[in-house]
């Protein structure tokens, strides 16, 4: 019997990557994962990795800076399964390039979908963690994934580094908030290292980025960068998902507020 049998969680980003090893790894431990992603055949793909390998998933598509979709989707999970006990705020995008360079538009993008969705879903979801249930388990567990880039400065990630900063702090305000109710609900932040996920492709990296990590290159190596850690390579999407797993059951029970760092011994320089 697995560890969150019983379980519902809700996973965004799920369509790839840390998203998806997330979803893949709750589902492994007995969890009911509901799927969601801006990417359709990214999240079906999710979906039916799970179910082969006998686990339970529905997908729906969600742009996560959208406050009534985050409102349907909560009230759909809680139509479909009548609870709601691990919220995965996982989904992302990383914006790079010189702090002079960065649009107005780039700016708030990456603050809306990397800030603004965790609150989002922390604010419909808690009322539906905070709904009895059947089997008289009390509270949740919200898991935000951050980054090294919310722990410290780098030079050319101007704006990730204040999504991630913002996500770490508001991560703390609320396990505050949650302690302070008594109401069993616990939030942690992940705070992943170099990790060889599809995000690497999508990054701009115009201007410093280019001549500080792979000159000429079309995206960011990486292989280049994650050599750069401690133990001399790049994590995976798995490593975070344990992580997130931990997290979720009720082993961290007395975790809340907390930083799970898993970098690869990257912040300990």
């Amino acid at each position: 019997m697995g560890t969150l049998t019983g379980r519902v969680a809700f996973v965004t980003g799920a369509g790839s990557g840390i998203g998806r090893a997330c979803a893949i790894g709750l589902a492994a431990e007995g969890a009911m994962v509901f799927v969601t992603d801006i990417d359709a055949p990214g999240g079906r793909e999710t979906v039916a990795q799970i179910e082969a390998a006998g686990g339970l998933a529905t997908f729906r598509g969600q742009d996560v800076t959208e406050e009534d979709r985050w409102a349907e989707l909560v009230q759909r999970v809680m139509d479909l399964y009548g609870r709601l006990d691990i919220l995965v705020n996982n989904a992302g995008i990383g914006t790079s390039g010189l702090i002079t360079d960065v649009t107005l538009e780039q700016w708030l993008h990456q603050m809306n979908v990397n800030v603004t969705s965790c609150f989002l879903g922390i604010k419909h979801a808690l009322p539906a963690m905070r709904s009895p249930r059947p089997d008289g388990h009390v509270g949740g567990s919200i898991i935000n994934i951050s980054s090294v880039a919310g722990l410290g400065g780098s030079a050319g990630m101007s704006a990730y580094c204040a999504s991630k900063g913002a996500v770490r702090l508001m991560t703390k305000a609320v396990a505050m908030e949650c302690a302070a109710m008594r109401d069993g609900i616990r939030c942690n932040s992940v705070h992943p290292g170099i990790i060889d996920t599809p995000i690497w492709q999508k990054l701009d990296t115009s201007g410093a980025l280019v001549s500080a990590v792979t000159p000429g290159a079309n995206a960011l190596d990486v292989d280049v960068i994650g050599a750069g850690a401690p133990v001399g390579h790049a994590g995976k999407p798995e490593d975070i998902a344990a992580g997130v797993v931990f997290l979720a059951s009720d082993a961290s029970r007395y975790m809340t507020g907390s930083e799970l760092v898993i970098d690869g011994g990257w912040t300990a320089h």
